[in-house]
């Protein structure tokens, strides 16, 4: 098999990783995180829940946060998020840096 072709297949399969990735990323976000933060991340106030679009804090800090929580949160993230994944977690935050 040729370089070239194996360059150009392993682009190909990043790619479509990547969207796999990000579309997960979505899925996941909505399911766990929309119903307070907003379809959008821009939060609702009604219940106290804070925007996350537009969020200082980095994905590290991000997946931190959903798979530990904080003991000053309020719940649910006073404690980790249940049945997330470390990659799944991640996929969460990578998604949340991309809402503008």
């Amino acid at each position: 098999m040729n370089c070239k072709l194996i360059v150009k297949l392993a682009a190909v399969l990043m790619i479509g990783s990547t969207a796999l990735w990000a579309a997960d990323g979505a899925a996941l976000y909505k399911s766990k995180c929309g119903g307070c933060h907003g379809a959008s991340g821009e939060g609702k106030p009604a219940i106290k829940a804070p925007a996350v679009k537009g969020t200082t804090l980095d994905v590290d800090a991000l997946v931190a946060h959903i798979t530990k929580g904080e003991s000053t949160s309020k719940a649910p993230h006073n404690k980790g998020i249940a049945g997330l994944t470390d990659d799944q977690a991640k996929a969460i935050a990578d998604y949340i840096k991309t809402l503008k």
